[in-house]
């Protein structure tokens, strides 16, 4: 087919979306509203008829999203995507995905229970409704297959899959034969300190381990390594009545991840008798778990960095039968699973365990291997019992008690209510343990670095009305060192959250709904200052080199998308973290066991994100000889003869796309929405972040942008990054991307009789 063709057959593809359909399962009548943007606005006689509707209205919107992240969850994507997704597809079979979820499921509670059963047979509503196949699905050839309650848990699961700490100790394991004692400088920057969340706004030095601390993990790993061996955030704030322009509390943020197409979080609004809530929601999940108010309280979360990921260096016997554990041999759990792939044969993926649980990197038949403890995996998680209490939460103390037993993924959930109250709570659970085991992979034999239980959920960090009235969080360092609790190791540097809360004390105009966009939309960069800052003192380079040194130093590190000066900085760091992976060594090391683990480790993106502290202490420890100053002038000279001519804006701008656009070409530009221009970067507020070793254009982002008036709920706003809908035909597909690329949001519509009065469509879902 032809670009017409395509386009004609995803317009034919949207469903209907106004008029009545009756739905067997419904007890009552449902209203679904649809505003302006596409977005759906539910309303229901009953609690269980609003989570059918709610997966119902995902499904007419998401439904290919929900099926492909279902699949992605169990371990099936292969059979849609082909070879490329097979290492996601294997690892989700090692960790053991499925039996998680369903043992989560079978000990939920009756509320959580019937949410789950409801959601899901919305779902197979929609399915069995006659609407026309999504166009993915007639791509594929394939058909959706049905829901089950527990599927809900698998998706949500998948979405927060081995987040933050593994994959820096997966880092570290494989750069410690090339990096011996300085492994412990290949951390995420600092920023120069750190800025805290607890004490709200206090600065504090990190703990840098020492060999004698990581002596245990430093001979298990050398024993474990081969001869030969040597040779990827989010902002948001929370502002105290007696600060904001509003004299009510205001509630601001943007969750930051990879592009995906479809988005995974869709704006949504659901009401019934026992709660009227609007926000983000997560298609294929019921409820709202990270972005949203009920009319008396609002919350949202960024991710916390808190420790719940352990490796073990695990020593096996011949066969990898039996792995040690003080003193005896344990026998080593084995299954094997096939894995269907599109277009190519089967392939089998064998997966052990031992009592700390799956290998998922080294080969067991050499005698050591990495085994994983979760606290994702590792015991019964209740995260979904929280959902539903959420719902109803009456102010900040009573939503942080709903969320007890939250474990699925860590997050700093910040929140406000309509009584004037504002709160931050790491909610997470997280074991005892030394913070050792932060650092590195640790021996599994010995039983000298298990888990001790776990941090209750009344001591874990929380803050009230702090004083100074502001809350802010993006991902930066939880508590100091010498908090009673080992809870982190890495974190993402301090530069969002430093710089929104000087922006936020700076202008009072930003602490109020609308001027949260100028703090969404902030483009300055503290490490590109540092840069700069070293950069002036350079001596020694040739002319072309010399001229590029003055343009940078003269810049105002500000990442503007009209910058050509802000594209040259990032071509001239991304040449400086080439030749420091070079020169180090630890370039090389692309494509160790264990870095492999999907999505995989790049040793360039763990190198840039570590550069600025380097460069600023001039630590060379790591540059074999070199030095950084050799190293910058290098750079300059390389970047200066062929330096970028393109607006920054134009150089960054993603490429939009959609999972099936690789196998179905012809249909890319229906599937691939074109993206505008970015400024921003990784380091600013505006996070619109590259990836280093897929270059300059942006990779990830906010996804969405929000700014709740607390108490005046029709003065919130917000925006994501493409649409509402996710079929390309509709014309909710990418209709919001200029308003989120500028940085701007719309109005979030809560009240029922404006809804009335202004909706696009109605739909009536009927028994």
């Amino acid at each position: 087919m032809d670009q017409r063709d395509w386009r004609e057959a995803a317009r034919r593809a949207v469903p209907r979306l106004d008029g009545e359909i009756r739905l067997p399962g419904l007890s009552g009548d449902v209203t679904v509203l649809r505003d302006g943007l596409g977005i759906a606005h539910i309303r229901a006689g009953s609690a269980r008829d609003a989570f059918f509707a709610q997966g119902f209205c995902h499904a007419q919107d998401r439904l290919f999203q929900m099926e492909l992240n279902r699949r992605r969850a169990l371990g099936r994507s292969a059979e849609w995507l082909g070879a490329p997704a097979f290492g996601a597809d294997a690892l989700a079979r090692r960790l053991g995905v499925e039996a998680a979820s369903r043992r989560d499921a079978e000990a939920l509670s009756p509320e959580a229970r019937a949410m789950t059963e409801a959601y899901a047979a919305g779902i197979n509503a929609f399915i069995a409704s006659g609407a026309p196949p999504a166009l993915e699905y007639t791509l594929l050839g394939a058909t959706p297959e049905a829901w089950e309650g527990w599927h809900t848990i698998a998706v949500m699961r998948r979405l927060g899959l081995l987040m933050g700490s593994v994959w820096f100790k997966l880092w570290r394991a494989a750069a410690l034969p090339v990096a011996g004692g300085a492994v412990t400088s290949l951390r995420y920057d600092d920023g120069g300190r750190d800025f805290l969340l607890m004490p709200q706004g206090a600065e504090a030095d990190r703990w840098r381990a020492s060999l004698a601390d990581l002596a245990p993990a430093v001979a298990a790993l050398m024993e474990a390594a081969a001869p030969d061996a040597t040779g990827g955030g989010s902002n948001n704030w929370a502002v105290a009545p007696e600060l904001s322009e509003t004299g009510r509390p205001v509630l601001a943020g943007d969750p930051h991840r990879v592009f995906e197409m479809p988005n995974m979080y869709a704006q949504g609004h659901l009401a019934c008798p026992d709660f009227d809530v609007i926000g983000l929601t997560v298609p294929g999940v019921p409820g709202f778990p990270h972005f949203a108010h009920n009319g008396q309280v609002a919350y949202c979360v960024t991710h916390g960095f808190a420790d719940i990921h352990d490796l073990y260096v695990e020593r096996f016997d011949a066969g990898a039968r039996h792995a040690l554990f003080q003193g005896g041999w344990e026998a080593v759990a084995r299954r094997t699973e096939t894995v269907a792939i599109r277009d190519e044969a089967p392939r089998e993926v064998e997966i052990l365990a031992t009592r700390h649980g799956p290998v998922i990197a080294g080969d067991p038949l050499t005698g050591h291997a990495l085994t994983l403890k979760s606290v994702q995996f590792a015991e019964t998680d209740l995260s979904f019992d929280c959902l539903p209490r959420m719902l109803g939460a009456r102010d900040v103390r009573s939503l942080y008690e709903a969320t007890r037993g939250w474990g699925l993924i860590d997050h700093n959930l910040v929140a406000a209510d309509t009584q004037g109250h504002t709160g931050w709570l790491l909610r997470a659970r997280v074991p005892r343990r030394g913070r050792e085991c932060g650092w590195l992979p640790m021996p599994g034999w010995t039983g000298e670095h298990e888990w001790q239980g776990w941090i209750p959920h009344e001591e874990m960090p929380v803050l009230h009305d702090p004083e100074g009235g502001l809350i802010v969080t993006a991902n930066n360092r939880i508590v100091a060192e010498d908090h009673p609790d080992y809870l982190l190791t890495d974190c993402h540097p301090p530069y969002r959250a430093r710089r929104v809360a000087a922006l936020l004390r700076a202008d009072p105009a930003t602490r109020s709904p609308a001027g949260s966009a100028t703090i969404h939309g902030d483009v300055l960069s503290q490490p590109a200052g540092d840069i700069l800052a070293r950069l002036r003192g350079l001596a020694g380079c040739g002319a072309g080199a010399e001229a590029l040194r003055q343009e940078l130093i003269g810049w105002d590190a500000r990442m503007e998308a009209g910058s050509v000066t802000a594209g040259r900085y990032i071509a001239f760091r991304l040449a400086l973290t080439r030749r420091f992976a070079a020169v180090s060594g630890l370039g090389a090391l692309a494509g160790h066991p264990y870095l492999a683990p999907a999505p995989g480790v790049a040793p360039l993106t763990q190198l840039w994100w570590a550069l600025p502290a380097l460069l600023r202490a001039d630590d060379d420890a790591l540059l074999k000889g070199e030095n950084w100053d050799g190293l910058l002038r290098s750079a300059l000279e390389e970047v200066a003869a062929a330096a970028p001519t393109e607006a920054w804006g134009e150089t960054h701008r993603p490429k939009l796309v959609h999972p099936l656009s690789p196998l179905f070409p012809g249909a890319a530009p229906v599937l691939d929405p074109v993206a505008e221009p970015l400024g921003g970067d990784g380091d600013c507020v505006m996070a619109n972040g590259l990836i280093a070793p897929a270059g300059p254009r942006a990779g990830y982002g906010a996804l969405s942008r929000y700014a709740f008036d607390v108490g005046e709920w029709e003065n919130s706003l917000w925006t994501v990054f493409h649409g509402a809908s996710g079929h390309p035909g509709s014309p909710h597909y990418a209709d919001q991307h200029r308003t989120w690329a500028a940085a701007r949001m719309t109005p979030m519509r809560y009240g029922w009789a404006a809804l009335e009065a202004e909706a696009e469509t109605r739909q009536t879902l009927r028994p």
